[in-house]
């Protein structure tokens, strides 16, 4: 009989290692004990009881290394850091899984309102909610606990069983910076009314590495934002955006632009009015003009707006950073003025 049990220890030693988490969740999906024994009152509650964490008081709300999010009962990968991005929320938030297979969705009508509840599939573990309110081109946030997740850094994920997933983050290295020099970055410089709050809604977006606030398309050198206001010198509110192509493209990009501001209006946005309000599109080279001007058919042919796109496609001229008091406005004063929102 101490033959038989240390053979069987052997083989579950040996399948814990092939399947990360694989042996955990099974035991504890046939003993509810065992798996309260293994995880903290916090992990227990989130994933067997559907509880909530605290916002703003969580492991990952705010981690922004490369790396794989998995199931802490299970082990198995369920979201990655490139479809990582910051919703406010205070809670991890992503714009896909890892791949379609990995979650199962329910109707949630708890707490006097009807949501999307997000499981796990394998160990059927309690993560969080989806909305139809995320900045990708799927326009999905999944909302998730912390404490449903473990996270792997991507230097880790071969010594963990994890091997497989390392070549997602082959090409960005360890830091964004490693990645930008290996796959090349660019830069899109657009205009849609203030440019706080298009900047606010922009940063969000996974694949986006840096913005600016500033002024171009103008015809004066050096404008200052007193001279920028009075609408005559020609410049327009803008944003430069630095962004990694390899996660979200050119096309996705303006296509989120699209939505957070509104193209049918001329020389306005919201009460804001003037040439420098206008909405424009400044390309850096030929490609970036014919993929503007394709998005624009694509928009105009959606008939969500009730108006022609009227959005400039102009040749970006010189960029002239905005006052320092004007960057990252939003982040400096989160009640500020802005007159942007995400449309579905």
């Amino acid at each position: 009989m101490n033959n038989l049990r240390t053979s069987i220890r052997v083989v579950l030693a040996l399948y814990v290692f092939l399947n990360p988490g694989g042996a955990l969740a099974d035991e504890n999906n046939r003993n509810p004990d065992s798996l309260k024994s293994k995880l903290s009152p916090l992990q227990y509650e989130v994933t067997q009881q559907c509880g909530t964490e605290p916002p703003f008081n969580n492991e990952y709300w705010n981690n922004h290394a490369d790396g794989i999010y998995v199931d802490i009962v299970s082990g198995e990968p369920l979201f990655s850091s490139l479809d990582k991005f910051d919703s406010g929320t205070g809670w991890p938030s992503f714009t896909k899984p890892i791949n379609t297979q990995v979650l199962t969705e329910k109707r949630d009508i708890s707490h006097g309102m009807v949501r999307t509840e997000v499981r796990s599939i394998k160990a059927d573990s309690h993560l969080g909610h989806v909305f139809p309110d995320g900045p990708g081109p799927g326009g999905l946030r999944y909302c998730i606990n912390s404490a449903s997740l473990r996270f792997i850094p991507a230097d880790r994920l071969s010594a963990e069983g994890y091997a497989e997933y390392s070549k997602l983050f082959q090409k960005r290295g360890s830091t964004a910076d490693v990645d930008l020099k290996a796959t090349g970055k660019e830069i899109a410089i657009l205009a849609g009314g203030c440019f706080w709050g298009v900047e606010e809604l922009i940063r969000k977006l996974p694949g986006v590495i840096s913005t600016e606030v500033g002024y171009t398309g103008g015809k004066i050198p050096n404008p200052s934002y007193e001279r920028i206001s009075t609408g005559s010198t020609g410049h327009a509110e803008s944003i430069r955006v630095e962004f990694n192509p390899s996660v979200i493209s050119y096309a996705d990009l303006l296509r989120y632009f699209f939505r957070l501001h509104d193209p049918t209006t001329i020389n306005r946005q919201g009460n804001d009015r003037g040439t420098q309000y206008r909405s424009a599109i400044f390309f850096i080279d030929e490609q970036q003009k014919k993929t503007a001007e394709a998005i624009i058919k694509e928009v105009d042919a959606s008939n969500k707006w009730n108006g022609p796109v009227v959005t400039q496609v102009s040749k970006a001229s010189e960029w002239y950073p905005a006052e320092d008091y004007h960057q990252d406005y939003l982040q400096k004063h989160p009640e500020g003025y802005t007159c942007h929102w995400v449309r579905p």
